[in-house]
């Protein structure tokens, strides 16, 4: 493999076929869909293994988040897209690289340029201080290129989305605090979520075939309280509340819905067509997607 910097190859609405034909959206579904078997019953506190190259992934988002700290919001006239994630931004454009190549094999730093994009694309928008569904994709990405060169492996699964993708969250949800960030693209109340949408997916399967917990429950305070530091879902819901006023029913329409849905498994395949529908198929979403060697623009061997 001759390692790339990817770029975007999606710039009309014409060119959706091409990535939804291309090995980059089979390669970037079946990763999702196999962490999603991996969680499927299991609490964010069960026993898994925690590999050294996960143990340096939380070092590097530990990092990011300490930037943070040492990147105070600055005084401005708008409330919203405070200026000072510009410089939180530019230290991690400067950084990225450096970050990727302690998590990427020796013998595969010649991938480190091409997976450092990733990251670079997961935090969100320097000239907007917007985050989306698209960033959020783009950390998938990231960790779906560190599958493919073998910095993390089938039995890193339940600690790819527990540990890493859990601390990236946390990380994001700190960024769109501190400085205010815009959703990108939000659909508002007829969106899932302003920010997120796959800790929903993960989430909703760790609740398939629980014995007491159903769809209905996660409206309620205090099964969220309780319940919050074993599933993802539950984690979600608690930063919807406490970043929204008002009744559930009309800030988050769609999980409110949801909530109406008799089981686990059926709100996870509804969410799963859903996020192709109103992520990846998305034209405002995938044109901002990168494909290097390793995600690739090529179209699926037959």
């Amino acid at each position: 493999v001759t390692f790339m910097v990817p770029k975007k190859e999606i710039s009309m609405v014409p060119d959706m076929g091409k990535w939804k034909r291309s090995q980059a959206y089979a390669d970037y579904m079946g990763f999702i869909l196999t962490l999603n078997e991996g969680v499927k019953g299991k609490k964010l506190t069960c026993e898994y293994k925690v590999s050294e190259t996960v143990e340096r992934l939380l070092d590097l988002l530990g990092t990011l988040d300490r930037w943070i700290n040492e990147t105070p919001p600055v005084d401005q006239p708008s409330r919203f897209g405070n200026k000072a994630y510009r410089t939180w931004y530019a230290k991690l454009d400067q950084e990225a690289e450096a970050l990727v190549s302690t998590v990427v094999p020796a013998d595969k730093c010649a991938a480190v340029p091409e997976i450092a994009v990733y990251l670079k694309e997961s935090v969100g928008n320097s000239t907007r201080i917007d985050y989306g569904t698209g960033h959020e994709a783009a950390f998938a990405a990231f960790l779906c290129c560190l599958c493919k060169v073998g910095a993390l492996r089938v039995d890193d699964q339940l600690a790819i989305v527990f540990k890493v993708f859990n601390r990236y969250l946390s990380v994001m949800r700190k960024l769109q605090r501190t400085y205010r960030m815009e959703p990108a693209g939000s659909q508002g109340v007829w969106g899932l979520d302003d920010f997120q949408f796959l800790p929903f997916i993960w989430g909703s399967a760790q609740f398939i075939d629980h014995p007491t917990l159903e769809p209905r429950h996660f409206i309620d305070e205090r099964v969220v309280n309780e319940h919050q530091h074993d599933y993802m879902f539950l984690e979600c819901i608690k930063f919807i509340n406490e970043m929204k006023t008002g009744p559930f029913a009309e800030h988050s329409n769609q999980l409110w819905n949801i909530s109406a849905v008799p089981s686990w498994s059926k709100v996870n395949q509804g969410l799963i067509r859903m996020y192709k529908a109103e992520c990846l198929e998305k034209f405002p979403v995938i044109q901002h997607f990168r494909f290097g060697s390793l995600l690739s623009i090529q179209p699926v061997n037959p």
